[in-house]
């Protein structure tokens, strides 16, 4: 008999994070008894969560080893467990070639410039609505329906 949903979508996200963390270790370089004593876990438990064995570990420590990673990480569940997935920030892909403008690097820095501006209250609002607007966006794709061009209200 298979979980019920919530349990599913908990699975699939632990794993994920689990993926995103092994990947990270991948790219450095450094040995998992370096990466653990980084991480300040047991190396047992980074094995554990680079060979994807983390059915016995929580979401809220695999959260804290990326979170002392450094990966900024997003959840993001759905309507089945399917859905469910953990992505990273453009701020955590690995460094490569890039053709820079002006026009990128003032928007760069207008970005950067609004973010220092935003109170940790501000961001968490900013971060919610689009994570509401990414959710309108998918809905409406999955109804085929014609786009509203309604704006969400802020409270």
């Amino acid at each position: 008999m298979p979980p019920p949903p919530d349990i599913a979508t908990i699975h699939a996200l632990r794993a994920d994070v689990a993926l995103q963390v092994a990947r990270h270790f991948a790219r450095s370089g450094l040995s998992q008894s370096a990466a653990a004593k980084q991480l300040d876990i047991p190396q047992p438990t980074l094995s554990k969560i680079v060979n994807g064995h983390v059915t016995d570990l929580s979401i809220e420590l695999l959260l804290r080893v990326a979170v002392r990673a450094g990966l900024p990480v997003t959840l993001m569940t759905g309507r089945v467990p399917q859905e469910a997935g953990v992505f990273l920030s453009n701020a955590a892909a690995p460094p490569r070639a890039v053709l820079r403008s002006q026009l990128a690097d003032a928007a760069r820095s207008a970005l950067q410039r609004s973010q220092r501006a935003l109170s940790p209250s501000q961001r968490l609002e900013a971060f919610l609505e689009h994570n509401q607007l990414i959710g309108e966006l998918q809905k409406s794709g999955r109804a085929a329906v014609k786009p509203s061009h309604t704006r969400l209200s802020r409270s």
